[in-house]
C-alpha cells in the first residue's frame, strides 16, 4: 500500500504501523499528492492512504488522478471531523476516510476492509458527514431501476449495516445480500458501498436527521 501525508511524523507513524502488520506491505510514502500519484503509477498499490490537505496537490485531486488509471482503493485521512472536503473526497471515489487520531488496530483493519472491496463506513462520523453534505446537494438520478428488495437493501446499507446485519434483518442468507448489493451497484453505476450511501441521501431515499 501507499501512504501520503505532509506531516513527516504522521507519515512515518502510519507507515510504521501498517508495515508492521503481517499482511500489509507499504510500498512507498509521499509528502504530497503529486508524488503520491507518481508512486501509485509506479507501484500500483492495492490501497492508498491519502491526507486530504497537502501542499502541491491535495488528497482529493490525487485520488481522482490515481483512480483514472489504477484500481487502487483510496482511504482519505483528515485532522478534522467536520472537514469541508470530506464529501468531495467520497464523491471523487474514495472508499472511506479516517481521522488522524485513529488507533493503530483500527487503521490496519480499515486497510484490510477496503482492500477486500468493502467501503469504510464503520466510523459514525462517516454517516453524519455524508448526511450533512448531501443535505446541500440537489438530487441526481433516481433509484427507479431497482427492485423493491434492492431498494430495501440500499436503505440498510445507508444506515451503516454490514452484509451480515442486513441478512439478519431481512431473514435471508449473506450470499443473497451480496448478490443484491452487486446488482444495485451495477444498475446505479456505483463503485462501492460508500457511493451507494451518498446516492441514497442524494436521491432522498434516506432523509438526513435534522
Amino acid at each position: 500500500m501507499l501512504v501520503a501525508d505532509d506531516q513527516p511524523i504522521v507519515l512515518r507513524g502510519f507507515a510504521a504501523v501498517l508495515d508492521a502488520q503481517p499482511d500489509i506491505t507499504v510500498v512507498g510514502t509521499a509528502p504530497d499528492g503529486a508524488q503520491a500519484v507518481l508512486l501509485a503509477r509506479d507501484t500500483r498499490p492495492d490501497v492508498a492512504l491519502l491526507d486530504i490537505r497537502m501542499p502541491e496537490m491535495g488528497g482529493i485531486e490525487a485520488a481522482r488522478r490515481i483512480l483514472e488509471t489504477e484500481a487502487t482503493r483510496i482511504i482519505m485521512i483528515t485532522t478534522f471531523d467536520l472537514d469541508d472536503y470530506v464529501y468531495d473526497a467520497l464523491t471523487a471515489g474514495a472508499s472511506g476516510f479516517l481521522l488522524k487520531d485513529v488507533r493503530a488496530n483500527d487503521l490496519a483493519e480499515a486497510v484490510r476492509t477496503v482492500a477486500r472491496g468493502d467501503a469504510l463506513l464503520a466510523p459514525k462520523i462517516t454517516r453524519r458527514l455524508i448526511a450533512e453534505f448531501a443535505r446541500q446537494r440537489r438530487p441526481r438520478a433516481d433509484s427507479g431501476s431497482l427492485t423493491p428488495r434492492e431498494v430495501e437493501v440500499l436503505r440498510l446499507i445507508a444506515q451503516g449495516l454490514s452484509n451480515a446485519e442486513i441478512a439478519a434483518a431481512l431473514v435471508v442468507t449473506e450470499h443473497t445480500v451480496k448478490t443484491h448489493v452487486a446488482r444495485l451497484l451495477a444498475k446505479l453505476g456505483l463503485r462501492d458501498r460508500t457511493q451507494a450511501v451518498i446516492h441514497a441521501y442524494e436521491t432522498g431515499l434516506i432523509v438526513p436527521r435534522p
